[in-house]
């Protein structure tokens, strides 16, 4: 082990290590360590070239620097200190750590027992100590610059009200097109990726994670791996599989890409927890620098973790320092990466304090405070497995939040369930009883049928069951409760009719989701009727199950989805800020709401109560508040019938104008703009959109 590297004081306020043209300062947090070991290695990673003592604690920051480094330096740390599990401390200094702030590291741990800081074998297991040297089954940090020539790259900075979000794995949505760099970052940023996106009128696409994860020592075990990737090694690194020669700029040239072609880069990001798991999991980071400030442990016995997010621990946002961790992350992808937003796993782990879970917590007052993360999107996962975990509509604003009840109430709709119009109906308004409070705007609902976690489209208009197989847990895994239709047979068939009627049911479920006011997220993939052969939880999954397969794409389902997109975009009424109560607009004394019966006249209590109602019809117009100068069209009618054709009176249109129909989901292809006058059939099982427009507008549009 070679000396010949001196250290100096360095400075505590810039945690991480951060090259300053001459040399690098190490800066890392640990409140409870006793001493702090910066671990230099060779270029390959293979042999630890020095171990050296960082000289300096400010506070509980510890720090120091080495001249002549640069970047490409790999280096580690080594935490000394108590190993008192039932004091909560875990400090080993035979374990090699990642540091929390590293900008990139080499690769993934290889799984061993050395990676545990007891002795695996043991009957007390995590109360003993391993003395075995995890170094070398370790990746290595990777000292950076992260600096990039941004030219003019600007965010896009569309509003919530014109957002069409698009809900993709960066691997699965390239890796079976003919592109350089498939399954990579940068076949993200090629022309084909993006083409695709904006022929589809996406405008910002939702990226499951893209910080550095672990893959599961029993999915290596069965051959498999962590293909989502909710289990985060470091916040601050890319994950080094999706890099092509492990370079930062890399990740970067793609958001500049995305962001020239109008599409904001959204990240799934997982605060919540990390990959190293209960007090029996490894010891790869945060649990050896200090596991009882990055921890939420338990009060009674702070060996043990609390499992809010059912993945082993839960990340103490509590402490200050953790939460500058957390916030210095965000604001890094913010700044330095020019990522638009964010969407949280599990982010009612991220609310509960002492009292429960809390709307304005620390965490949250931090985010819209600060200059940089309160102007980005961002998008909780309400939810998680802890006390009072459910918190649908609880987020403060400007805080979007996954809506699972548009999910189930669409999908029974259209199963025919039982009495499902009413829930359809508030879902179609944006669902406002768990939305309109505190200035929250219609747009804080993020609409989806279908994501990543569950059936994808294609799936759920073919299996009633989830068919998990491939998991190797024996059925046991994903949601049960999938609310799905197989229209008469399970899985794929050569029947004419029942594919029909699949075809249709999906593009009723796409019409569904783009007509509804709220933001609409669509699930990669979907669009072109890829399958995951009935798999609803395809975690594991990192082959042609997951990776879309684009040689079979449906080019019609396609062609109706851009068209919906477009029909949603052309149309303010559709995707207002504002909420539809029925309130009478001043502008022209009607309701800005109202809901009609197929023989043309309003709906009565008795037929909301009716059970077996099965279409909802409604007319809309701009919210009775908008201001004039937003009062721009006169009145979208929407009809969705989940029953028998009907025959359907319309609405009187006033003198000088008439309803036209754009979208008809009976039909496969695109029909002609058709006028209606006073009736319109509606097929059976099928949506139709009709806009109110002027004499010459709507002839002008059939003729064309």
């Amino acid at each position: 082990m070679s000396h010949s590297y001196t250290v100096s004081r360095g400075r505590h306020n810039r945690i991480g290590a951060t090259f300053d043209g001459d040399g690098v300062n190490f800066a890392v947090f640990s409140e409870h360590a006793t001493a702090v070991e910066l671990c230099l290695f060779s270029p390959d990673g293979t042999r630890e070239l020095a171990r050296l003592k960082l000289p300096e604690r400010t506070g509980f920051v510890w720090h120091g620097r080495v001249p002549g480094l640069v970047p490409g330096q790999l280096y580690g740390y080594r935490a000394h200190g108590p190993y008192a599990p039932e004091e909560g401390h875990r400090f080993n200094p035979h374990k090699l750590l990642l540091d929390p702030y590293a900008k990139r590291i080499t690769g993934h741990p290889r799984w061993s027992d050395a990676l545990f800081g007891y002795n695996t074998g043991a009957k007390t297991l995590d109360l003993t100590y391993s003395n075995r040297d995890s170094a070398r089954f370790m990746p290595k940090c990777v000292v950076e610059d992260p600096s990039f020539n941004w030219g003019n790259d600007s965010p896009p900075a569309k509003s919530a009200s014109d957002s069409v979000i698009y809900e993709a794995h960066v691997k699965g949505f390239t890796a079976q097109r003919d592109i350089p760099h498939a399954g990579k970052f940068l076949g993200l940023a090629s022309d084909a990726a993006i083409d695709h996106l904006v022929k589809l009128g996406i405008t910002a696409i939702e990226l499951l994670p893209v910080q550095a994860f672990l893959n599961d020592r029993f999915l290596v075990e069965k051959k498999l791996t962590n293909y989502w990737g909710y289990q985060t090694l470091s916040f601050f690194a890319p994950e080094p599989r999706y890099l092509t020669a492990g370079r930062l700029n890399e990740f970067q040239h793609t958001v500049a890409r995305l962001h020239a072609a109008g599409i904001e880069v959204i990240l799934d990001v997982v605060y919540n927890h990390t990959c190293e798991g209960s007090e029996l999991g490894p010891t790869l980071s945060f649990r050896g620098l200090d596991n009882k400030s990055y921890y939420r442990l338990s009060p009674d016995n702070p060996r043990y973790c609390i499992n809010d997010t059912g993945c082993g621990n839960t990340i103490n946002i509590d402490h200050p320092m953790v939460l500058r961790m957390v916030m210095d992350s965000l604001r890094y992808w913010v700044e330095v990466m020019h990522v638009d937003g964010f969407r949280f796993d599990l982010a009612a782990t991220l609310a509960r304090e002492a009292a429960g879970f809390q709307p304005n917590a620390a965490f949250f007052a931090a985010i819209r405070q600060d200059p940089v993360l309160s102007r980005v999107k961002l998008i909780a996962e309400p939810w998680d497995i802890g006390p009072d975990g459910y918190q649908l509509g609880a987020f403060p604003h400007p805080f979007m939040e996954w809506n699972d009840k548009f999910r189930d109430g669409v999908r029974r709709f259209w199963r025919r369930d039982p009495a499902p119009a009413p829930e359809l109906a508030a879902r179609l308004t944006g669902s406002a009883q768990q939305f309109d409070h505190n200035g929250r705007g219609a747009t804080a609902s993020i609409n989806f049928v279908t994501a990543h976690d569950g059936f994808n489209l294609h799936d759920l208009v073919s299996y009633a069951q989830k068919h998990n197989e491939a998991n190797g847990e024996d059925g046991r895994d994903g949601h049960s409760a999938n609310f799905s239709d197989n229209m008469g047979v399970e899985g794929e068939t050569d029947d004419p009719d029942i594919r029909a009627a699949r075809s249709q049911r999906k593009r009723n479920l796409l019409a569904t989701l783009m007509l509804s006011q709220g933001t609409p997220m669509l699930l990669a993939g979907d669009e072109v009727g890829h399958s995951q052969r009935g798999n609803n939880n395809a975690y594991c999954q990192d082959n042609a199950i997951t990776w879309i397969d684009w040689d079979s794409a449906d080019a019609d389902l396609m062609a109706f989805t851009a068209r919906l997109i477009a029909f949603r975009k052309a149309h303010q009424i559709l995707r207002q800020k504002l909420f539809l109560h029925s309130r009478e607009r001043p502008t022209d004394g009607k309701a800005d709401l109202m809901w009609w019966h197929p023989a043309g006249r309003t709906m009565t209590p008795a037929d909301w109560e009716d059970p077996a109602l099965s279409f909802a019809c409604v007319e809309l117009r701009k919210a009775s508040s908008t201001p004039v100068y937003a009062d721009t069209e006169y009145a979208v009618f929407l009809a969705f019938n989940a029953g028998d054709a009907f025959e359907l009176t319309l609405p009187p249109a006033p003198e000088g104008q008439r309803w036209s129909r754009h979208i008809n989901t009976a039909a496969a292809l695109a029909p002609p703009e058709e006028l209606c006058t006073t009736a319109m059939h509606v097929a059976a099982q099928s949506v139709s959109a009709l806009v109110l427009e002027r004499v010459d507008t709507a002839m002008a549009g059939a003729a064309a």
